[in-house]
This record gives C-alpha cells, sequence and structure tokens, in this order.
C-alpha cells in the first residue's frame, strides 16, 4: 500500500502525518518502505520533520541501522583501498540525543539572544543500543564493537555512555570492544575504514560519520539505513535527501533506495529476495549500468528497469 504523504499535502492541507497514521502503521504493517523528503516549498521543511522524526519518536525506532559497504573498488576515494576494507556497520541511536527538540529561545531575534538544545540520554537507551550493537556483531559473527562519544568534554552525557558501555560489554567476551572519541574515530574511519566491524554511537555523531562512511563507499546515492525496533513496524530509507535540484531530470541514484528495500527484506526475513536486489545493485555497478553520479549517463527509470530485469532473470534460475 502506498501513502502520499508529503510536501504537497502538507502545503495543500496543514497535514504532514494524518490522524491516526501512526497507530495504522504500528497495528496493520510489518515494515515501511520510505521515500525521501525535502521541498524548496516548504522552507522550514516542518512536514519532514513531521514525518520522519515523528515516526521514529512515535515508532519508538530506536536502532538507526547504516551499512557502510563499498560494493566496486572504483567508487572509493581512498587510495589502494578495496572493498575487503570497506565494510561496516554504524549503529547509530534513534531516539535521543540532540534531536528531541527540546530547548528554546531566549530573547530570539535580539542582540542579545540565546538558543539551548539540550542534549537527551537515558541510560534506557543507551544501554538498549548498545547491546543491539553487540547482538548485531555476535548475530553476523563480527568480531569488533567500537563505542565512540566525547566523554572527555561531555562529560555528563556521555560518561553515561562510557559506564554502560563498560558495564555491557562483560556480557560479550569474545567481542573486541573499544571506545574511541568520536574526532578520533572520524580520523581512523578514514585513514584504516578495515578495522572497523561495528560502531554504535549517539544520534548526532553517528548521523555524521555514517555520511562520511556512505562517502567512502560512493555516495549518499548508495547509502541505506533502517529505523528499527526489533520486533515491531520498522522503517526502512535511501539516506539521502530528495535533490529537488535534479527534480524532473531523470538522473536521481535508484540505487540506494534499492539497498534500502533490500534491508527491509532482510529485516521481514525474506533472505532470498533480499540478497536478489543487493545482487542486482552490485552487477549493475560492475557493468556500470548506473546514473551520472557514478559516472555514467543512465537515466533513474533505465537503471531500475535493468535492475527488475536482472532480478527476474535471476529468479527464473533458482
Amino acid at each position: 500500500m502506498e501513502f502520499v504523504w508529503g510536501a504537497d499535502k502538507y502545503i495543500l492541507e496543514g497535514v504532514s502525518l494524518p490522524a491516526g497514521a501512526v497507530e495504522m502503521l504500528r497495528d496493520e504493517f510489518d515494515a515501511i518502505l520510505f521515500g525521501a523528503l525535502g521541498d524548496p516549498r516548504v522552507p522550514t521543511n516542518q512536514h519532514a520533520a513531521d514525518i520522519l522524526l515523528g515516526l521514529r519518536f512515535k515508532l519508538d525506532l530506536y536502532v538507526n541501522a547504516r551499512p557502510v559497504e563499498l560494493l566496486h573498488d572504483r567508487l572509493t576515494p581512498l587510495r589502494d583501498r578495496t572493498a575487503k576494507d570497506i565494510r561496516l556497520m554504524v549503529i547509530r541511536e534513534n531516539t535521543e540525543g540532540l534531536y528531541v527538540g527540546v530547548g528554546g529561545f531566549f530573547k530570539k531575534g535580539t542582540p542579545e539572544e540565546i538558543a539551548v538544545q539540550e542534549d537527551v540520554n537515558s541510560r534506557k537507551g543507551v544501554e538498549r543500543i548498545i547491546r543491539y550493537a553487540f547482538d548485531y556483531a555476535r548475530r553476523n559473527n563480527l568480531k569488533r564493537v567500537c563505542m565512540s562519544d566525547k566523554s572527555n568534554a561531555m562529560t555528563f552525557a556521555h560518561d553515561l555512555w562510557q559506564r554502560v558501555f563498560k558495564e555491557t560489554r562483560q556480557a560479550y567476551s569474545e567481542i573486541d570492544s573499544r571506545h574511541l572519541y568520536i574526532d578520533t574515530l572520524a580520523m581512523e574511519i578514514v585513514r584504516d575504514p578495515g578495522q572497523f566491524d561495528v560502531i554504535v554511537t549517539c544520534n548526532l555523531f553517528g548521523d555524521i560519520i555514517s555520511d562520511l562512511g556512505a562517502q567512502l563507499a560512493g555516495g549518499l546515492g548508495l547509502a541505506p539505513s533502517g529505523n528499527i525496533h526489533p520486533g515491531k513496524t520498522s522503517l526502512f530509507e535511501p539516506v539521502h535527501g530528495s535533490a529537488p535540484n535534479i527534480a524532473g531530470r531523470g538522473t536521481a541514484n535508484p540505487l540506494g533506495s534499492v539497498l534500502a528495500a533490500s534491508m527491509m527484506l532482510e529485516f521481514l526475513g525474506w533472505h532470498t529476495e533480499a540478497a536478489a536486489l543487493h545482487a542486482a545493485v552490485k552487477a549493475a555497478l560492475l557493468k556500470n549500468y548506473v546514473t551520472p553520479d557514478l559516472g555514467a549517463a543512465k537515466k533513474t527509470a533505465e537503471v531500475g528497469d535493468w535492475l527488475a530485469d536482472f532480478v527476474r532473470a535471476r529468479a527464473a534460475t533458482t
């Protein structure tokens, strides 16, 4: 089922998420495949915030899983790095931190203006995302988990992250676990991305470091993500935005959306179908049947048709 909730509805009706939408999605659906949001006709981007952040918070999608996977060696800007060097998962806390909207203005618009943004971290929220990261590593036979914070400067909020990480890691003795400050992590992921399997961090840092990782793997056009609550309705989307500057040209890269669909199918337990979509994207990159951002001149629809044909042909032989 498709729901057209976006800028057009917001402009015409002043409605982002209709009444009862969250409850309907929670009770009647297993997963949501989400399109990109953002429209210059809504300069505040309020509809996007209401819909995406609203669903993350109201459905308690506390895991933001962002794989960083180099699918073709030519796509990375790093010299002498190959696909075996760039394959990791960023686990971002998705419902707390600086994105909860707690704060305000004092004397707004005056020379004495003060803006306050609160960083909210609960023990429950920190513990469950760190535990999810370790469980993800264990479930996928990965050997390394890195927790990243800025506890040397954020001495209250990230002291909580430090204490919970040290306690939680004790139950996962077979996994090599370590801590890096976020600035050190940013340097290290560029210097040697192969040293990481799973990275877990807070909402803001996870947003930034996963975009850095995406660039190492070919850019945001190839980056999928999952907004997950294990065992409950979860939402999958490409990391990129709506790119209004290329609207109507037919040059938007569809591969991030296809990889997001693959993540969704994997979440639903449809492993064969998920693998088929993933294989189709890799094959398109190998053949260089891609949009201009990845170095060829194919249109969005052409790439989509090619992927669909690949999946059909694969299904016919299995």
